[in-house]
Order: structure tokens, then C-alpha cells, then sequence
């Protein structure tokens, strides 16, 4: 994946390799089966990059099975499973059971991406709510990570986690809250992913969360092919290009680059388990 290679979606040239991190890191939250280039070609530009790692993120049963077997299959995977919340209407307690089962593949190491979207708001609020109650029990139950989408809904976000009580691991992907926010996340020991719209102009909010967020509860992430770093933005994304939004991160939070990767590193393995 260089420049002149094409995004089979969109028919995008993605973006050129950016200099490679001092240090590794570890792409905490993409979608594998979305970006539409195949896995082992997005894994060697990522590693080229400094991006030893990825895992990849489930939203229904189809992309959680495929996170499963590209788990499976490639041993710089793990998988992520669940359905996320504009994919509830109606959920059946046999849709949370086969999520359940799929979380017991030992390469599966999260529960996510589920959580609530007040935004769109494409799934009621009541299924939604009962959905993400329900995947936090099969995250405690299994000892995996939860990982949450948080869109327009932080209150009610920590007020249900407060409710069904927290598991031990807990990931707001996609960081979106601000400094009082990421306040609240830090005393509760919740780690919080910051993905390339860390860098947009228009993103001083998120900025100001990241300057108070504790350095060890910190991950970043791609959401590949979505929300591609300055200066690329608008280009499709993947997971090559997490170096744009390390040292973007680095520069807010005032610390070295290497630093800051072997922050990242060390809280990777601490949620999702040793590779």
C-alpha cells in the first residue's frame, strides 16, 4: 500500500509511507474487512511503518466472524467482537449468545465495538441501551476488554457502566468526550484511544482532553478507513498512517515520541494480553 495503490472502495490513491515510529505501536481499533486491500498487504505496510500489531473490530456477526478468522489466520491480528449500536434494533438474545461464542476464541481479546450513537440514532435508545448491557456481561464474564463507541451519549455511557458495574478493561475507542470527560475516564482507570481526528483543526476539544489524559491510559488507533490524520485527511486511511497521530499526540502531551510508543505498548498489552 504506496502511493499509486488504490482504494478498491472509493478508487482513492492512498496516501505515501509516512517515516517509520522510533518504536512500535500497535493499531488498537480498524476494520480489516472494510479498508478493501487485502490483510497481509495493509500488516507489511503497517509493519514498514511501525505498526507491529493491529486488532481488528467487530460491528455485527459477518465482521465478527471475519475479525475472528483474520485472527486466525495472521499472527499479528486479534480480534474484537460485538455488535455495535446502530446494528440493535430488535437484537435477540440469540445474537448476544453468538457474540458470546465468538468471544471465546482465544485470539479474541475485546468486546467491541459496542457502546451507544445518540448522533445518528439509527437503533432506539431502548435496544440500544439493553445491547450494551448485555455485552458488558459477556466482557465479564469472558475477562476481556470492552470496547466502546460513545457518540453524543457520554452521560448515559457512564451512567450504564456505573449501573452494570465495569469490567476491569475498559477502551473508549475513538475518544470523542472533553477535558471533563477524560477526567471522569481517568479516575476510573478507563483507557482512552485517540484516532486521527486528534489532528484536525477544528479538534482543540479533543486536544484539551488529550493534555489532561494520564499518559498510561492512553491508546491510539486508526478506525481505518475512517477519519485519516492531517495531513491526509479526506485520503483513505489504514493503519500505515498511525505515525501522523503519534506524534501529533506527542506534541500535545509535551513528551517524546519514543516515549509516548512505549506508553502505548505497555497499555496495549495490559488490555488486550500479550501477543
Amino acid at each position: 500500500m504506496t502511493d499509486g495503490t488504490r482504494n478498491g472502495q472509493a478508487g482513492r490513491v492512498f496516501p505515501p509511507l509516512p517515516e517509520r515510529l522510533p518504536a512500535d505501536v500497535f493499531d488498537s481499533h480498524c476494520h480489516l474487512d472494510i479498508v478493501e486491500t487485502p490483510v497481509s498487504e495493509q500488516l507489511a505496510a503497517a509493519k514498514a511503518a511501525g505498526i507491529a500489531r493491529i486488532v481488528t473490530i467487530g460491528c455485527d456477526l459477518p465482521s465478527s466472524r471475519f475479525a475472528v478468522d483474520a485472527a486466525d489466520e495472521f499472527d499479528d491480528v486479534y480480534a474484537a467482537v460485538a455488535m455495535h449500536p446502530n446494528e440493535t434494533t430488535g437484537i435477540s438474545d440469540a445474537v448476544l449468545d453468538d457474540i458470546a461464542a465468538l468471544a471465546a476464541h482465544p485470539k479474541v481479546r475485546a468486546i467491541g465495538e459496542t457502546g451507544l450513537d445518540y448522533y445518528r440514532d439509527w437503533a432506539p435508545k431502548d435496544d440500544q441501551h439493553r445491547s450494551f448491557r448485555g455485552h458488558i456481561e459477556i466482557a465479564k464474564s469472558t475477562g476481556k476488554a470492552l470496547v466502546i463507541h460513545d457518540r453524543e451519549a457520554h452521560d448515559d455511557v457512564l451512567a450504564i457502566l456505573r449501573e452494570e458495574g465495569a469490567p476491569e478493561k475498559v477502551v473508549f475507542h475513538c475518544f470523542s468526550g472533553d477535558a471533563a470527560m477524560a477526567e471522569v475516564c481517568a479516575e476510573r482507570g478507563y483507557v482512552m484511544s485517540f484516532a486521527g481526528n486528534v489532528t484536525f483543526k477544528n479538534a482543540e476539544p479533543l486536544r484539551e482532553a488529550l493534555r489532561v489524559a494520564p499518559l498510561d491510559l492512553l491508546l491510539v488507533e486508526t478506525d481505518a478507513p475512517f477519519l485519516t490524520p492531517i495531513p491526509h485527511r479526506g485520503k483513505p486511511n489504514a493503519s500505515y498512517l498511525i505515525p501522523h497521530t503519534v506524534r501529533a499526540m506527542a506534541e500535545v502531551k509535551d513528551v517524546d515520541v519514543a516515549d509516548l510508543c512505549a506508553a502505548i505498548a505497555a497499555t496495549g498489552e495490559r488490555v488486550f494480553g500479550p501477543w
